[in-house]
């Protein structure tokens, strides 16, 4: 299954920073993590800390599936918004599901610190008008989350401008985000596993998966076995090719890097993430070596050869976007890239067993915040092979 198109940054700027083995011998584990990406990382992270003997296969070179497409945007928000998630699942459970993505940024703050990622840095995030009709939605959606204790204010029009640099009707601003390099922090994730005394195995694909009483048979199509007790599932959309009901639907984004921008990005009042109303919603952030993403134009389907032809005009459509909210900044595309990504019934994730599937865990984290959804994911997870019961786990259920 094709995840991206086009030339990703990240995979332009990093390279590939680490070799991992085929797996080219039958071995036994405790857990099998299917899936190398950030998810299937965060996983074997969570897994080696708790001393649970585990280890990652991937079918592609690590990060090459939807990670390395990520333009990383680390943000509480959940596609569907606070007030809107509440009358659909309860105050209670909506508030519980936005605190856990905040409290997944900070997490991930120290996880990033630890493996050594110096990319990652925590922004205020700026979620701005699409249009003056959507005023009365932001100042809803903003009392929501004033009322769920959330580190929020609203600025108006003029404030906006003054304060960051833009026209929108209004705009509410969340003093916790971040944004980081996801595709390097996997690859220092798996460094970092490794050490601890995880297996990681990349260009390594899974034929066919074999349940027994106690035990799975995990057999690779290059005619390699692997026993285990659990297999997890992080292998994001994909995974959707062995599960009987439809839980997301396919769609495709597009996003362009702009070239670096001489001396600093002082142009950019405090390198603040940004994101609107619209639907599909435009998104922004600068990077470390001063130069502009901008991303949206989704697609509301998954169609793999017209992704690939789409991401010059998509390009373009981006780059008028960007100078409609900042008219006074060039931006001069540099790379241009097409990914993947899902959307839910909620905008939740699916994490926890599936039916028909024994033996095996799925940590799923379909939406725009697919990263904060694996931390999350990798916590349930860890308490599950634990046999711990989490009392968040009925949040993202299949059955939910």
């Amino acid at each position: 299954m094709n995840l991206k198109s086009g030339y990703p940054f990240w995979l332009i700027k990093n390279g590939l920073p680490y070799e991992y083995p085929k797996l080219n011998s039958d071995i036994q584990t405790r857990v099998v993590v299917l899936g190398g990406g950030i998810s299937g990382a965060l996983t074997a992270y969570h897994l080696a800390e708790a001393g649970i003997e585990c280890i990652v296969l991937d079918s592609r070179s690590i990060g090459l599936g939807s990670t390395c497409a990520s333009t990383s945007l680390l943000q509480y928000e959940i596609d569907t918004p606070l007030f809107e998630l509440t009358e659909m699942i309860g105050k209670t459970n909506a508030s519980r599901a936005y605190n856990l993505c905040a409290d997944s940024i900070i997490k991930l703050g120290k996880i990033a610190e630890k493996v050594g990622l110096s990319d990652f840095s925590f922004r205020p995030s700026i979620y701005f008008a699409a249009g003056t009709k959507d005023y009365n939605f932001l100042q809803k959606e903003y009392i929501a989350r004033k009322k769920a204790g959330f580190d929020v204010s609203f600025l108006e029009e003029k404030e906006l401008e003054r304060t960051f640099g833009f026209k929108a009707s209004g705009a509410i601003v969340s003093g916790l985000a971040a944004e980081a390099d996801a595709y390097s922090m996997t690859h220092l994730l798996h460094q970092h596993n490794i050490k601890k005394g995880v297996r990681v195995f990349d260009r390594t694909e899974v034929g066919q998966v074999v349940p027994g009483k106690n035990k799975l048979d995990i057999l690779t199509v290059n005619g390699r076995k692997i026993r285990a007790k659990k297999i997890v599932y992080a292998t994001g959309y994909e995974v959707t090719q062995i599960l009987s009901a439809k839980i997301v639907k396919l769609k495709t984004t597009y996003a362009s890097i702009s070239e670096a921008f001489p001396g600093d990005d002082k142009f950019w009042p405090k390198k603040a993430l940004l994101w609107n109303t619209a639907n599909p919603y435009l998104y922004m952030r600068t990077t470390s070596d001063h130069r502009i993403i901008v991303g949206g134009r989704d697609d509301m389907h998954y169609q793999p050869k017209l992704m690939a032809r789409s991401i010059n005009h998509k390009t373009k459509l981006l780059v008028r976007d960007f100078n409609r909210v900042f008219p006074g900044i060039e931006f001069i595309p540099e790379f241009s890239w097409a990914g993947v990504f899902g959307s839910t019934k909620d905008g939740l994730p699916y994490i926890g067993p599936y039916k028909n599937h024994p033996h095996s865990l799925f940590s799923l984290g379909f939406g725009g915040n697919g990263i904060t959804f694996s931390l999350v994911g990798a916590e349930i997870i860890r308490d599950l092979c634990l046999g711990k019961k989490n009392s968040d786990a009925h949040l993202f259920s299949f059955d939910r």
